[in-house]
């Protein structure tokens, strides 16, 4: 999180892989458009007051008073401010949740590992409950107590416990746990692809395979519960990796389709053109 602030010129303290911070004093003036970038943490944030949209893999959700909005690290976001928004921007890493929550936690937290919570805009009364958790886990992140983050680790809880409590449709079923593993393999596919620890893009019969799975179940559980296809969800996450890549980098075209894994980059040019509309030289130009 503080590299991503340094690169727009702004800093942030932070002591651990945690961060909360009030919006107001990251973005004092608007309005203001942000990067697209690739988080690489967790984030929630409560907003009071303020106008504009925040984006998630090329998904658009709106910004308005009383928002609590989640996301998890892996995706392409950006964000747009028209009017000043106050409240709570709250980051942290999986590693500080194990430290100072428990090992345990995507069991008692599996929206954690989903692909996206939608945003939610509750009543005040209820907004308010959120919003003093925010209060509170500012205090105790700007106290010198030799347990703060221990205090911040039990807040937390709390904190996604109303969130899971208000927001998320636990279910339970094997089709759930499919569909959750197989985002959680979809995001760890991309990291390594990042990482070029792989070179290969994954298809259907990949992600059936681990989860032993045949690759027409794997389809037909992703399609009934998501309401789009493996294949979907695979090309949204190239379009999506590939953007945030043309918008951070000056790697070419070429580098670039070699990294998502594509073997011929007239084939990822081509690729892109067809799921955006334009041909990637083109979006680096808008």
């Amino acid at each position: 999180m503080a590299e991503f602030y340094a690169s727009m010129g702004g800093a942030l303290n932070q002591e651990v892989d945690f961060t909360i911070h009030r919006l107001e004093e990251i973005h004092s003036e608007a309005p203001y458009i942000s990067p697209l970038f690739r988080a690489n943490y967790y984030s929630i944030v409560l907003i009071s007051s303020g106008q504009g949209r925040y984006i998630v893999n090329s998904h658009f959700y709106d910004i308005k008073p009383c928002t609590i909005y989640f996301s998890n690290p892996g995706h392409v976001k950006g964000f747009e401010v028209y009017e000043q928004a106050n409240g709570f921007v709250i980051t942290f890493a999986e590693s500080f949740l194990k430290q100072y929550v428990h090992e345990e936690i995507f069991n008692e937290f599996p929206f954690l590992i989903a692909e996206i919570v939608p945003p939610q805009y509750p009543e005040l009364s209820i907004f308010q409950n959120f919003h003093d958790l925010g209060t509170q886990l500012l205090q105790e992140y700007n106290s010198t107590s030799t347990y703060k983050f221990k205090i911040i680790g039990s807040l937390m809880v709390v904190l996604l416990l109303k969130i899971k409590e208000r927001f998320w449709n636990d279910e339970s079923n094997s089709g759930s746990s499919i569909v959750l593993t197989f985002k959680r393999n979809l995001e760890a596919h991309f990291r390594d692809l990042a990482a070029g620890k792989v070179s290969t893009l994954y298809q259907v019969q990949d992600y059936a395979d681990a989860q032993h799975l045949h690759p027409s179940y794997l389809s037909t559980v992703i399609k009934s519960k998501t309401g789009k296809s493996v294949n979907t969800w695979i090309s949204e996450k190239i379009v999506a990796e590939a953007q945030a890549i043309l918008s951070r980098s000056g790697a070419s075209v070429q580098e670039i389709a070699y990294q998502l894994g594509f073997k011929e980059p007239g084939h990822f040019s081509r690729f892109f053109k067809k799921h955006t509309g334009i041909t990637p030289s083109e979006f680096r130009r808008i």
